[in-house]
């Protein structure tokens, strides 16, 4: 399937603009033949959290209504990054997913609140997992500080996702954890791992490098310092190659790591 990344620069607290240069970028990596797009985290209204009474998208549907005229219309899969919303006075960062006949198949609201970002102040978490299927590929997504968790994506993919989708606005100064974090999901869950992170330069310091990586840790694509629209061929056939060579899964001894790892 050929995935189409929108490392989308997204301007602090300016909606209008934001949601413009998402279906820009939707309507060309369709036009380049993308079969699926993925955008990043909060991308309608950056880290303006203190604004998200005024700004936040109610109920999510003017989002909701956005990418499912543009996924029907054509003819492409959405992982709608994540956009924050409010329901009944609270405020979600909240991620949607469309099918390219319109339909919503799943609405996942972040389950790990970043203290670093103050999220936990202005944000409610999350309490589902976000699965999905597009055609006949198992898949799944999270995001950004959710990467930290790996039982979190374990939990996906023992579910039977093949693949995770990863949302995120990731400084600058730690953008050497967002690689490393990211080729261990994707070995050691033996999936392929898409990324998509955010640039800004101006207000926040996000510096892009989204990545494509494979299920033996191999990184097919890494995005620039820049806003950048790529279109990666996954084949994803290669899990199950992988899966079957080094059979971690049958190997798994759950009942050993309940007397382990505490809640």
């Amino acid at each position: 399937m050929k995935i189409g990344c929108i490392q989308l620069n997204v301007r602090f607290g300016k909606v209008e603009e934001n949601y413009e240069r998402a279906e820009h970028f939707i309507r060309e990596a369709a036009s380049k033949g993308a079969e699926i797009v993925v955008l990043p985290e909060l991308w309608n209204t950056g880290f303006a959290l203190e604004k998200l009474p005024e700004i936040a998208d109610k109920e999510g549907e003017r989002t909701k209504e956005f990418l499912q005229k543009l996924a029907s219309e054509l003819g492409i899969h959405i992982v709608g990054g994540s956009v924050a919303t409010e329901h009944d006075g609270k405020f979600y960062n909240t991620m949607y997913i469309v099918n390219k006949e319109g339909e919503l198949l799943s609405e996942y609201n972040k389950v790990h609140l970043f203290r670093l970002m103050d999220e936990e102040k202005f944000l409610h978490a999350g309490d589902q997992m976000n699965r999905f299927k597009f055609e006949d590929v198992e898949a799944g997504a999270v995001i950004c500080y959710d990467i930290r968790f790996p039982e979190w994506l374990r939990a996906h993919a023992l579910d039977g996702a093949k693949v995770l989708f990863v949302s995120a606005q990731w400084p600058t100064p730690r953008i050497d954890h967002w690689k490393t974090l990211l080729q261990a999901r994707a070995i050691e869950n033996q999936c392929f791992i898409v990324a998509v992170n955010r640039i800004s330069k101006k207000v926040e310091n996000f510096n892009g490098q989204s990545m494509i990586i494979e299920p033996w840790g191999e990184v097919l694509w890494t995005g620039a310092e820049d806003e950048e629209l790529a279109i990666i061929d996954v084949d994803f056939s290669k899990v199950d190659e992988v899966r079957t060579r080094i059979p971690v899964y049958d190997d798994r001894r759950p009942s050993l790591y309940a007397g382990v790892v505490e809640e």
